[in-house]
């Protein structure tokens, strides 16, 4: 098939790169042109496991294409993606000026009945917009085009984009009409050939499948949160709890690490977002407003046991960082609990040696670009220096086993702050680390 894919961000660019690793020819359209430019020179403009490789194989041989060029490639297509970004406004509600200014090009340039695709999160409703959109460029036209709008919101998780694509656990498809259906199931079903995650319903309910998936995984964390918390406050390990309790089919081991709290792109904006829409129909949902309250408390958590343990002021004290994007295998530092963490204790006098390594570019030409107090190293080790403490905030897997008569030689005193609970409090006080985790 022939396919655009409006927007080479995250969800865009892995989308149109798996559809094209298929055999589809995929267009894929940005109004930046040194983005573009650089994707056809093969520089892919953000960090995922195996992503770089699938679009330099594609693009030479050729069936992915990159231009800027929107009008020819929607007019070339039979589907269209709208996978453009849905920032959060001010009121946590999700922006979708982008999506409906695409929206509104696709009907200046269509000349052939199209599916259109909202692959973008987005609030219900957001296709009856769409449509709209497309529909009011038609009639300037005096177009009599027909085509159809979509939902298929992405499930992809950051560090596993490439097999989340190429092997989903389910496609949701949301449709009002057999044709479009089957032309998404025809263009999925490579995807599932040993057996049919396809899931078709009406265009609502897909858009608030997933919404409703992240607001679920986001209660988990938050919840898990909150028990560690009082776990630390009655002498119990959560550590131990989350074994008695993940043990349990119901309620299974996923998401229920404790930690320093949750960040990305996706649950941040999508819980907010979510909550939102219900208060705009006059639903109060106290249980994502307690997730978020929960969230945005949890990422001072270890930043309070730095100053519970050093005091206010930390003037003249070094601490290392281990890790500063959200999660392990991604540079993407939007909402990471480390921006927080590094804030609040060069706030009050501290430097910071950072180590990360994916996202050291993203902290230090975005998010922290503006903390003078923070310096940033190429190992883990070198990170250690002289500090006074080490703070794991991201549990990348070559901090899952260091070399702990290193780390004592290196520090000026061996105390580790663990806000991931990577490692066992006896192990680490026979070590000989003063020793601080999470929920203990």
């Amino acid at each position: 098939m022939k396919i655009s894919v409006i927007g080479t961000g995250y969800v865009g660019l892995v989308s149109g790169t798996c559809f094209a690793q298929m055999g589809n020819s995929v267009t894929c359209v940005d109004i930046d042109k040194a983005k573009i430019e650089s994707l056809k020179q093969g520089v892919v403009p953000i960090y995922e496991p195996g992503l770089e490789d699938m679009v330099l194989e594609n693009y030479k041989k050729g069936t992915l294409h990159f231009t800027t060029d929107v009008q020819s490639a929607i007019a070339d297509s039979m589907i269209t993606f709208i996978a453009v970004g849905t920032p959060m406004g001010q009121d946590g509600s999700a922006d979708l000026q982008y999506v409906l200014a695409v929206a509104k090009s696709i009907g200046q340039s269509m000349q052939d009945y199209i599916v259109v695709v909202d692959k973008s999160t987005v609030p219900v409703g957001t296709a009856d917009k769409v449509r709209a959109a497309i529909q009011a460029e038609l009639d300037l036209r005096s177009a009599d085009i027909p085509f159809d709008v979509v939902s298929n919101p992405e499930f992809l998780k950051e560090g596993a984009a490439i097999q989340d694509f190429m092997h989903p656990d389910r496609v949701v498809i949301g449709a009002d009409n057999e044709k479009s259906m089957e032309i998404m199931h025809d263009l999925y079903s490579p995807f599932m050939k040993t057996r049919d995650r396809f899931i078709g319903m009406d265009i609502k309910s897909a858009e608030m499948t997933k919404y409703a998936a992240n607001a679920m995984l986001a209660t988990k964390i938050s919840f898990m949160n909150e028990i560690s918390n009082i776990c630390e406050r009655v002498g119990a390990d959560i550590n131990k709890v989350r074994n008695g309790i993940g043990s349990d089919s119901r309620i299974g081991y996923s998401f229920i690490y404790p930690g320093c709290g949750y960040g990305g792109s996706c649950f941040p904006k999508d819980v907010q977002a979510l909550a939102k829409t219900a208060k705009d129909f006059g639903y109060t949902p106290r249980i994502l407003d307690a997730v978020e309250a929960v969230n945005y408390d949890q990422k001072t958590v270890i930043s309070d046991k730095v100053i519970k343990r050093f005091g206010e002021n930390l003037e003249g004290m070094i601490f290392a960082v281990w890790g500063l994007a959200f999660k392990p295998e991604t540079d993407d530092m939007r909402e990471a609990s480390a921006i927080t963490i590094i804030n609040e204790l060069t706030k009050r006098g501290a430097k910071v040696i950072a180590y990360d390594p994916k996202a050291r570019h993203e902290a230090e030409s975005y998010y922290l670009k503006d903390n003078a107090n923070v310096a940033y190293v190429d190992s883990k080790y070198e990170a250690l220096s002289n500090a006074d403490a080490v703070i794991l905030v991201t549990e990348w897997q070559e901090f899952r086993s260091p070399d702990f008569d290193e780390m004592k030689k290196l520090l000026k005193t061996p105390i580790f702050f663990d806000g991931r609970n990577q490692f066992d409090k006896v192990r680490m006080a026979n070590l000989g680390f003063e020793y601080f985790q999470i929920g203990v």
